[in-house]
């Protein structure tokens, strides 16, 4: 005869008796599953602390029987003889009972791998009952005790069983339940820590960056070979150098290593010329001991932006001398240098010639008193050094004479037709930006003149011809060149990058001020060469960054520079990401603080932290899936399903398609806008579906659905983001606790049924906005009244100037 249904038991938690240990907790968690599965209510209460002592943690209290027991398999037997099962499910509880009895209780908590293996044996039997049912909970029991006793947990090794035990734990509800037992009781293990043993991944898919492997050309690979403009060592970088060059070049980078192309990303810090020459006069210092000081600044600094240079050089070294003078012999030896003597101005007092930054003077277009003799910072007039009136040395202010000085000029006029016909081809197939393309055409608008290469200065590679002793090469001859030479210290083979046309695609980075060099006077030195060279396949030059109402100034303490940015706290992705949203490709662009900010909370932290974290944290929860991710449902996620699941996956692929479209053709600022729009999407998939704790206790499939595409999406995210924001994209693969990967063709689920996911953990974090006013207010430096800053003339219009300012 059936007992009276039992409506409750009591739990009773003994304050007197000692802490909670590991059996105890397991028997407990037996007890609540069981109590679950047979419908019956679980009331707690507690005795005080001063009663008498006793070894018991807890004890069960039936109904309002006063029995007492202290057995959790007791309990478990008597919570399924009141409940109103079926007969094969009371077979199946004293099955399950004496199994566990005389199978599993014989067995050493160390045995761990007999007991998952007895495990893995009956999980089909255990799939067979409700998910909370007698066989669930006493299994259950005995494996909790053995996992939480494990020193090595060993569960990733059975997928099937970890992915029921997380289940079995979620519907327990046993982490609201556990502390009011006991303060005291063990934590309950949910799941092993992340491993590559417990990872169900598509392995096809992960990618690693080693910068400590040599990359060379590889036949029949896409073989990418990427430079920056060279920055040059007499300052720190501010943000309108950082974006115009290293990290457009570095973005690009990494979206080719993670396509699986074979990729060289090369710069350095350029060190010779004028400037260095100057600035080492101001600080007391040598030139070396400049270009060491800013060598190491710049590396440094790119280093917190996180760029990922296979080599960062410079071009002070033996190997860039020997390139520079050899290509220079080519040229020669071909008939594309002359020689001319020009009128110079020499200092009596310093018995030097003075090149253009050496000179100071009245313009004679606008007289402003103070120009630089080879430009006018007040109206924009490029200027011949002679041509300043009242000039004067720079060095110790005396007014130099003329005299007559014999130079090198590469005679680009004779060289313009080759060049021409180099620019039809390579910028079509390449796809240069609409600026670069517009600069070199009205170079050859107005005609190409020999140019000088040649300068009198004692700091910069030397010119190997009799009677040039004290005359170096001009910097923007031999800076060029500082790309093949930085290569040559990175490895002996780097012809094989550098004169490899057929193999090997030249995309270089830069700002627009840089573009002519670039696109006539490097290749035309290359041509002028007779060499096979590598020449330009695309050229990505940038508009100017400005700063708030005007424009960088070290000098006046005006604009944030490379080591400001990393003062102010906020991390290097949150900057990468400001400026490369704000890249000015087509027009100058402005990083105003207000702007940073509200990228930061309304992009950043609403739209992608809040998809990955809202998902994650769902995943990762003990009371759902334990961090376990389940399978999703094959018809929903079919091709031509009418499901919002499907739709999802249709709509990323379309973006897919335009993200990879935009970064191939180095739309670099349209690529970063197309991942946010995946993000966004994925945002609102989450929305549609209402994924919350409703689907997961009332459709658990269709949950399990979403939550499985979700989070592949934030997989294929870390992809996207990468090139971006990698730090960030390391942080997702870890919590994901899956290697970080390719950019595919098209979205797939990546991550498996059963896969174990590492901890979550916030993204990106809020900006106060009480910080725009102090930053705005810490980098506004000195105000003082300035000459306006116009840009500069057209070439032509200044007569036969025959150089360009270093």
């Amino acid at each position: 005869m059936t007992e009276k249904l039992a409506t409750h038991i009591t739990l009773t938690r003994n304050l007197a008796a000692p802490a909670a240990n590991t059996s105890a907790a397991a028997g407990l968690l037996k007890i609540l599953i069981a109590a679950q599965a047979a419908g019956v209510g679980v009331q707690w209460s507690e005795v005080d602390a001063a009663a008498p002592k006793s070894k018991q943690p807890y004890w069960v209290t039936l109904c309002d029987m006063q029995t007492r027991l202290y057995d959790a398999n007791a309990v478990v037997r008597y919570l399924y003889r009141v409940g109103n099962l079926a007969l094969g499910d009371r077979l199946a509880v004293e099955q399950a009972l004496e199994w566990e009895e005389k199978t599993l209780s014989v067995m050493s908590a160390e045995d761990l791998g007999a007991i998952l293996a007895a495990g893995e044996s009956q999980i089909s039997v255990l799939s067979t009952h409700a998910p909370a049912t007698a066989v669930s909970a006493v299994f259950f029991g005995a494996l909790y005790y053995a996992l939480s006793n494990a020193k090595a947990p060993l569960l990733g090794k059975y997928p099937a069983l970890q992915q029921w035990y997380a289940q079995q734990l979620a519907n327990a509800a046993v982490e609201a339940a556990l502390p009011a037992f006991t303060a005291n009781v063990v934590k309950v293990l949910v799941r092993e820590e992340p491993s590559l043993e417990n990872r169900r991944v598509n392995t096809d898919i992960a990618f690693e960056f080693d910068p400590s492997k040599t990359v060379l050309p590889e036949a029949g690979a896409k073989n990418v070979l990427i430079t920056s403009a060279l920055p040059y060592v007499n300052n720190v970088p501010h943000l309108g150098n950082v974006i115009g060059s290293t990290l457009s070049a570095d973005v690009f980078a990494r979206y080719s290593r993670a396509r699986g192309h074979n990729t060289l990303y090369i710069c350095g810090t350029d060190e010779y010329g004028t400037a260095t020459e100057t600035k080492a006069l101001e600080d007391g210092v040598t030139c070396q001991e400049l270009c060491d000081k800013y060598h190491r600044l710049h590396k440094e600094v790119y280093e917190w932006f996180d760029l990922s240079f296979n080599h960062f050089g410079r071009t002070s070294t033996h190997k860039h001398t020997e390139i520079v003078q050899a290509i220079f012999a080519q040229c020669v030896e071909n008939g594309f240098v002359l020689e001319k003597e020009v009128p110079q101005l020499f200092c009596e007092q310093c018995s030097r010639f003075l090149a253009d930054r050496f000179v100071e003077g009245t313009c004679p277009k606008c007289a402003y008193d103070d120009a630089r003799g080879d430009q006018c910072d007040k109206c924009g007039t490029l200027l011949n050094a002679i041509e300043l009136i009242n000039p004067r040395c720079k060095l110790d202010n005396n007014q130099p004479i003329v005299r007559t000085s014999m130079h090198q000029y590469i005679d680009l006029e004779k060289l313009q037709s080759q060049c021409e016909a180099f620019v039809s081809k390579a910028s079509e197939e390449g796809k240069w930006s609409t600026n670069s393309l517009a600069i070199t055409h009205n170079w050859f608008k107005e005609g190409l003149e020999p140019r000088c290469i040649t300068r009198d200065l004692k700091w910069g590679v030397p010119v190997p011809l009799s009677g040039y002793e004290k005359k170096v090469f001009y910097v923007w001859f031999d800076a060029c060149i500082g790309y093949p030479s930085i290569t040559a210290n990175y490895t002996s083979d780097w012809e094989l990058w550098w004169k490899n046309p057929d193999n090997v695609a030249l995309y270089q980075f830069m700002g627009k001020d840089n573009v002519p060099f670039h696109t006539i006077v490097f290749p035309s030195t290359q041509i002028a060469s007779g060499d096979n060279w590598t020449q330009l396949h695309h050229i990505a030059a940038c508009e100017y960054l400005n700063y708030e109402s005007g424009k960088f100034s070290k000098s006046r303490g005006v604009g944030v520079f490379g080591n400001n940015a990393q003062d102010t706290g906020v991390p290097p992705d949150v900057w990468r990401y400001f400026l490369l949203s704000n890249r000015p490709e087509s027009a100058d662009a402005m990083f105003a603080w207000s702007d940073f900010v509200a990228r930061n909370n309304n992009e950043l932290l609403a739209n992608v932290g809040n998809f990955c974290n809202r998902v994650i944290k769902f995943l990762d929860a003990n009371t759902k899936y334990a961090g376990i991710l389940p399978a999703a449902d094959a018809a929903r996620i079919a091709a031509g399903a009418d499901t919002g699941d499907r739709r999802l996956i249709d709509d990323v692929n379309v973006l897919l398609a335009r993200y990879i479209e935009r970064m191939d053709g180095v739309h670099i600022k349209a690529g970063l806008r197309t991942a946010m729009e995946i993000s966004a999407r994925g945002n609102l998939y989450l929305q549609e579906s209402k994924l919350d704790n409703t689907l997961f206790s009332e459709s658990r499939a269709q949950c399990d659905t979403v939550v499985a595409v979700a989070t592949n999406l934030i997989y294929l995210l870390s992809a996207l983001f990468h090139p971006f924001m990698p730090a960030t994209a390391t942080n997702i693969s870890r919590q994901l606790n899956a290697p970080e990967r390719t950019i595919t063709d098209t979205f797939e689920l990546d991550l498996h049924a059963g896969h174990v996911i590492g901890n979550p953990d916030y993204l990106f974090t809020r900006i106060d906005e009480k910080k725009i006013s102090e930053w705005r207010a810490k980098y506004a430096g000195r105000q003082e009244e300035v000459p306006s800053q116009p840009k500069p003339k057209s070439r032509k219009s200044q007569g036969s100037k025959p150089e360009v300012a270093n």
